[in-house]
């Protein structure tokens, strides 16, 4: 590997793209996020600096996760019961809603037959949890009404990653015992998620309480980075996001006496990591690929984002959001999301 390829200099490279864009778009008003990707876009697609920016992109992927924990340990178990309208209402209706009209439309313009069309409809049903995140938190509204309801079908869209791996199983074709596979993934994710609440019930606190009496602050970060990370790869293992997994142990954990000291530990990781993954975003752009399928690109991505935002908005005001809520909502969550890909990917393979 030459020296200009050199993982020091493509560290630089990022570092120094995220320095200079954040504060410049955040000064226009463009907020943070797309200033990131911009850095990106001109170190990698333009500039040919980093060729290989999948190896960023897992690392910083990491960026998301700490971020759901710490969310987590914003959101007392009680607080999250009485979210569960949100979540398993709204969240439920814009999922299922918004993926029958995209199948629909991907149907009717021959994009793909009606399994494939399943898939993309559904696929792009899901939003970007990093990005929708990112602007609530530039814009300090995570606690705000809209910010909270916008957080319930974030969280639910990543529940849903579960049956929509098994619904991509159950149309492939050739695959032998799909519906018994298929619900018996369903079955470990669920037990797999109950697991994780009892662990962290009875496990982590305590755990955390012997550590804190070492005064150690190393291990204290350690042990955080431990758990995150952790309960992250146990969710993975399952067919879940490890988003998921770092948004529970942050639940279980947002009663303890540590979390601040948590919160403190975790913060300075999660703002690198995420600053990281919207760069790296930009780094995977391949602007050929683009450039070939401008018409498409042009005319489906506006089509697609106003009927999400139609579906969100009205269901929205039905289930009791105010205009300015229900339209700040639809604004923030139109795109398609990171996750999206794991069916997509899936019903590739």
């Amino acid at each position: 590997m030459t020296a200009s390829g050199s993982l020091f200099t493509q560290m630089l490279l990022l570092l120094g793209g995220a320095v200079v864009a954040a504060p410049i778009f955040r000064k226009l008003g463009l907020g943070t996020v797309l200033g990131y990707l911009v850095a990106g876009v001109v170190i990698g697609p333009i500039l040919q600096q980093i060729r290989e920016p999948e190896e960023v992109l897992h690392v910083a992927e990491f960026g998301i996760v700490f971020l759901l924990f710490l969310i987590g340990l914003e959101l007392k178990p009680s607080r999250l019961w009485q979210m569960r309208g949100d979540v398993f209402g709204l969240g439920t209706a814009q999922v299922l809603f918004s993926g029958a009209v995209l199948t629909g439309l991907s149907m009717l313009t021959g994009l793909a037959d009606w399994r494939g069309s399943i898939v993309i409809g559904f696929g792009l049903s899901l939003s970007s949890t990093a990005f929708a995140l990112q602007i609530l938190s530039d814009d300090g509204d995570l606690n705000s009404r809209y910010g909270q309801r916008s957080f319930a079908i974030l969280l639910f869209q990543d529940l849903a990653i579960v049956p929509l791996l098994a619904l991509v199983s159950i149309l492939a074709t050739g695959v032998g015992e799909t519906d018994t596979s298929a619900l018996r993934g369903l079955a470990i994710a669920v037990g797999a998620v109950g697991a994780m609440i009892l662990a962290g019930r009875y496990l982590l606190t305590p755990l955390f309480q012997v550590i804190a009496r070492t005064g150690a602050r190393e291990v204290m970060i350690a042990t955080a980075l431990l758990i995150v990370l952790g309960s992250a790869a146990a969710m993975q293992a399952v067919g879940l996001s490890m988003a998921m997994g770092a948004f529970l142990a942050g639940v279980m954990l947002a009663e303890s006496s540590d979390r601040h000291e948590l919160e403190a530990d975790i913060e300075p990781f999660r703002g690198l990591l995420l600053a990281l993954f919207f760069v790296a975003v930009g780094l995977s752009l391949e602007v050929e690929v683009l450039w070939e399928q401008a018409g498409v690109i042009l005319a489906a991505v506006p089509v697609f984002m106003v009927v999400k935002g139609i579906i969100t908005y009205t269901l929205c005001r039905l289930l009791g959001s105010p205009h300015n809520d229900a339209m700040r909502i639809a604004f923030l969550l139109p795109q398609g999301g990171e996750f999206g890909f794991v069916p997509f990917t899936t019903a590739v393979a």
